[in-house]
């Protein structure tokens, strides 16, 4: 176990894998508080008068009164109170970047360490998986059937929000496993299979049907659901890749994060040999980009066996979008970053398949349109990598599929539809959408949030038998 720190200033460090045995597996690396060690970091909290924490959460969980009663010991109080806001707890406790959110606004991080939030988010929720979940009472049925287009962390918390209100819910998910990218997208050493089952089963507890393998724009279309349900919410995420449109791109070898990603969670490949569904890698492997994807496809690529994996990217590590604790890990198990590099084309062999990387050195100008330095090639830095296999992880935008039938549902250039911010709504009347379908690439949480905005806003409109004007442009964005 990590040391256990104590006082106002220092909160306790969680234990985990060490690095030299975890980059031959694929067990979960960090492993979690003890009881007692999460009642220590339970006491640093103050229960501000105030709670900062609380705001800067997309969900709004009820963290000070959590965390109150887990120091007391009221462990299922603790439980009720995390989940009364928070239907996927043991999630977000494992892959939300509260460094930026709850944490960041914490009182204590002012001048010391902020509480560990998520990480007493996560031993609560584990507590209660492991003593049996706790079921709630269902609502009485209100007589009205709501379809939610895919199973991510935008549609699971609608669809809970909207069954413990008393609709009829029903997930359609295009892939044959529920979850989205919490299943496909996040790797078993960050989020294990069995967390994100537990807590789908927990929506299966308060009526939500989950219906797998059901293509929305091929079995049914948009229309169609909304001519057969009371409402609609599009929560299909952003799974169409962003590629760099370079020579060689097309090569044997080259992977977006998305296809190697879903092969090793969805297809299992952790699992080889025991499942035999193995994902070939080559021996030095490139990863193109530097947000959290792009860390999971690195490691992973490390665990099937790569002997170099290298981050290329073309901003200096201050610019990197992943979260501090996963390049922390990366850098931790070996992984090379090259920073201020770009690659410019890929080259094969005469069978097709990839042989290497041409790259060009960046140097950093002024701030783009992302606030961030505008990277510039330096002329004439151009030089070869050496690598068998590149792993794309440049964002991904929308798939165009669902909105084949559906031209009113307006959507940006990035292929992101147009809905209101402030309760979701699309131009489609009774549709709406949340997530990164909406937002492009975020996290995990934020879509979360918009799930209980849609879903807060759904209750509204059809309990008041929808009597005002649908989209009013004024409120749009």
């Amino acid at each position: 176990m990590a040391e256990t720190r104590k006082g106002a200033k220092g909160r306790h460090e969680m234990p985990r894998q060490d690095a030299r045995v975890r980059i031959h597996n694929f067990n979960e690396v960090a492993l979690g508080y003890p009881l007692e060690v999460a009642i220590e970091e339970a006491n640093r909290c103050i229960q501000c008068k105030n709670p900062q924490c609380v705001t800067g959460c997309p969900v709004g969980v009820r963290i000070p009164e959590f965390i109150k009663a887990l120091r007391e010991g009221d462990m299922w109080n603790a439980v009720f109170l995390l989940k009364d806001k928070n239907s996927l707890p043991a999630v977000c406790g494992r892959v939300c970047p509260q460094e930026t959110q709850c944490e960041e606004r914490c009182v204590l991080g002012k001048r010391g360490e902020p509480v560990a939030i998520g990480r007493l988010e996560r031993f609560v929720a584990d507590w209660e998986r492991a003593q049996g979940m706790h079921i709630p009472e269902r609502a009485a049925p209100v007589g009205k059937r709501i379809a939610v287009v895919g199973s991510g962390p935008a549609g699971l918390t609608l669809a809970g929000d909207m069954a413990k209100k008393g609709y009829e819910v029903e997930v359609l998910e295009s892939l044959h496993v529920p979850g989205g990218v919490l299943v496909y997208g996040i790797p078993e050493f960050r989020l294990p299979k069995e967390i994100v089952s537990a807590e789908i089963n927990y929506l299966k507890s308060l009526g939500v049907s989950i219906r797998t393998n059901v293509v929305v724009g091929k079995l049914y279309t948009l229309r169609e659901l909304v001519a057969h349900y009371d409402a609609v919410f599009l929560g299909t995420g952003a799974g169409l890749p962003i590629l760099l449109n370079i020579p060689g791109e097309n090569l044997n070898g080259v992977y977006s994060a998305n296809e190697l990603l879903t092969r090793v969670n969805l297809m299992r490949a952790y699992l080889f040999p025991e499942w035999d569904t193995p994902v070939k890698v080559g021996e030095k492997v490139a990863v193109v980009g530097a947000g959290n994807v792009a860390m999971d496809a690195a490691r992973s690529s490390l665990r099937l066996g790569a002997k170099e994996v290298h981050i290329v990217y073309r901003r200096s590590r201050e610019e990197a979008p992943a979260r501090a604790e996963e390049l922390h890990h990366a850098e931790e198990e070996g992984i090379i970053f090259d920073y201020l590099t770009n690659p410019i084309a890929i080259y094969g062999d005469e069978k097709g398949w990839v042989r290497g990387m041409r790259c060009i050195r960046m140097a950093l100008g002024e701030p783009d349109a992302s606030g961030r330095p505008r990277p510039i090639p330096i002329e004439g830095s151009e030089f070869d990598m050496a690598v068998d296999t590149v792993v794309m992880a440049l964002g991904t935008r929308p798939n165009p599929l669902v909105f084949s039938d559906a031209p009113e549902l307006l959507r940006t250039r990035h292929g992101t539809v147009v809905a209101n911010p402030a309760n979701g709504r699309t131009r489609m009347e009774r549709v709406w959408a949340g997530g990164d379908i909406v937002t492009g690439a975020a996290t995990v949480i934020s879509a979360m949030g918009a799930g209980r905005i849609a879903a807060n806003d759904m209750d509204a409109y059809l309990s008041n038998g929808c009597p005002e004007p649908w989209w009013e442009e004024e409120k749009s964005s």
